[in-house]
């Protein structure tokens, strides 16, 4: 009992941490979002695309990145690159989701994938993990 009582406490002394989820469909976005939102430590902002997604990181310094890989314009991969270029954004934690993942060009970049459809409770695991990095 006293160990469930230790992590909440320090589920609640954590700062929240803001999660920037890049997803084209806006249904998916949304059930990511309020999955992320039910855990108390998480802001999350949805971005349809990776341009819109670039003009969110002027006003706010996600603490991670949630990409699709297949987004219009501009790729998941291109995407995490553009950011990768970016000093203050190297080594963000990034995680892509993908039904069709590039496998090489993921494992060339290091970077983890979710392939699409995956549990909800994986993915909360895995975004719990990475912020723990």
């Amino acid at each position: 009992m006293e160990d469930a009582r230790q992590t909440e406490a320090e589920d609640a002394s954590s700062p929240i941490k803001t999660v920037l989820i890049v997803e084209d469909d806006e249904d998916i976005g949304l059930a990511l979002s309020q999955v992320l939102k039910e855990e108390t430590h998480y802001q999350v902002v949805v971005a349809t695309d990776g341009f819109q997604a670039l003009k969110i990181i002027r006003t706010i310094q996600p603490d991670l990145f949630v990409v699709d890989y297949h987004l219009p314009e501009m790729n998941g991969l291109e995407f995490v690159d553009t950011l990768r270029a970016k000093p203050e954004y190297a080594r963000t934690p990034m995680l892509l989701m993908s039904a069709r993942p590039p496998w090489p060009d993921l494992a060339q970049r290091q970077l983890l994938c979710l392939e699409k459809p995956f549990e909800l409770d994986i993915f909360v695991l895995q975004i719990k993990e990475l912020l723990l990095a």
